[in-house]
């Protein structure tokens, strides 16, 4: 394999684009990217970045000579246009084109958003630094939207002292993902610090003085961050052959056609761990996943199927959120160390009969690092042979 081109600049196209050289790949490597900047991280967006603890150069990936020592092609600021497997070309914003005998498929996510004009997203560095001078005592933000980046910007807008309104169109902000009684442990820590917390109120549209409610309300505010999820960019991949829904669709190899991978936020893939196809938007992942996509890339003969356990983290006032697993669509969660209502617990999450999933708040990492070998297993819920540090999950519900 000669040419290999990863379109997308962040932290799976890199890792990608890394792999593939740490593995022997000396031909021509194009790595292509919509924004004009040099890969940097996207967590600390949302924390230190937007708080103003960490200066913007903090993010970046890797620094000049380290992107040198890659012998990249590296086109920054020309988004993928288009991708043609007949002729294995991917078609660039600036008319150039350029061949492949592999691709991988790094383009993320974009935000969501709502109709009318004025709110901020946060998906970029300059999406950050805009918001971050836009607040500071007194000025009054609404955020649409409860789940982890709308928490965590709600958090940070209020240690910089912004009056803030979250508003949330779930009964219990991240119900879904976490259950009821964990969310609403964690939205309490917002309501103790004076957010202004309004669940179950739908956002129609952005207005000049803040936003409406589908009731005819509106709440005033001098800024608006909507933070209502995002979607998969996969427009450039319309008529190109590739399945594509809710991301790129792969296999268990991360494979989408042949010779063609995606990795990251894009990268719809089944996850023989869990049984199930799954689109994670976890900053970990998305560095396994680009490591994973140029193996399999480069060893067809050798390649293995990528079954993480996903992991993710989260830091909202004093809280450190850690979770590891696929919590979305459990049947039950269980209390197994510590306390709810003093927000320092370990909670374990039952998909159909085993562990699928752990989360922490409050707690040393060790604490939930040690079930992650539960979920690896396929441990049983109900079977304390099961664990190696305590009873069975059902014995110590809350």
């Amino acid at each position: 394999m000669n040419r290999i081109v990863v379109v997308g600049a962040s932290a799976a196209g890199l890792a990608a684009a890394e792999t593939l050289r740490r593995e022997g790949h000396a031909g021509p490597l194009t790595l292509v990217g919509d924004e004009p900047r040099a890969p940097y991280d996207r967590p600390p967006l949302s924390k230190q970045l937007l708080s103003g603890e960490w200066r913007p150069e903090r993010l970046d990936l890797r620094t000049p000579a380290d992107l040198a020592a890659l012998g990249l092609d590296l086109r920054l600021g020309v988004p993928a246009t288009g991708l043609d497997l007949t002729e294995r070309a991917v078609r660039l914003a600036d008319g150039s084109t350029v061949p492949y005998d592999g691709l991988i498929v790094a383009t993320g996510v974009r935000p969501r958003r709502l109709p009318g004009e004025g709110a901020h997203v946060l998906r970029t560095l300059d999406d950050a630094l805009t918001l971050r001078d836009r607040l500071g005592p007194g000025q009054r933000l609404v955020v649409v939207g409860a789940g982890f980046l709308g928490a965590e910007a709600a958090a940070v807008a209020r240690r910089l002292g912004a009056e803030v309104t979250v508003l949330e169109p779930a009964p219990v902000p991240l119900a879904h993902a976490v259950g009821t009684e964990v969310g609403r442990v964690l939205s309490q820590a917002h309501l103790e610090r004076g957010v202004d917390l309004r669940c179950g109120v739908a956002v129609t549209e952005v207005t000049e003085d803040g936003v409406r409610l589908a009731s005819g309300e509106v709440i005033e505010a001098d800024e608006v961050l909507v933070a209502v999820g995002s979607l998969p960019n996969t427009e450039w991949l319309d008529g190109s052959g590739l399945s594509v829904g809710d991301g790129v669709v792969c296999d268990e190899y991360c494979e989408a056609a042949r010779n063609v991978y995606a990795a990251g936020d894009v990268a719809r893939w089944y996850n023989p761990l869990f049984g199930t196809s799954m689109r994670i938007e976890h900053r970990t992942n998305a560095a396994e996943q680009g490591m994973a996509a140029a193996r399999n890339l480069l060893g067809p003969q050798a390649r293995k199927p990528f079954a993480p356990v996903p992991y993710f983290w989260s830091d909202q006032y004093d809280m450190r959120i850690q979770a590891y697993g696929f919590l979305r669509g459990h049947d039950e969660v269980a209390v197994v160390e510590g306390d709810l209502a003093e927000r320092r617990f370990v909670a374990l999450y039952r998909t159909g009969d085993r562990v699928s999933g752990a989360l922490a708040v409050g707690m040393p990492p060790k604490a939930i690092r040690q079930w992650r070998q539960s979920i690896v297993t396929g441990a049983a819920w109900n079977d304390p042979g099961s664990y190696d540090h305590g009873s069975s999950p059902s014995k110590r519900t809350q």
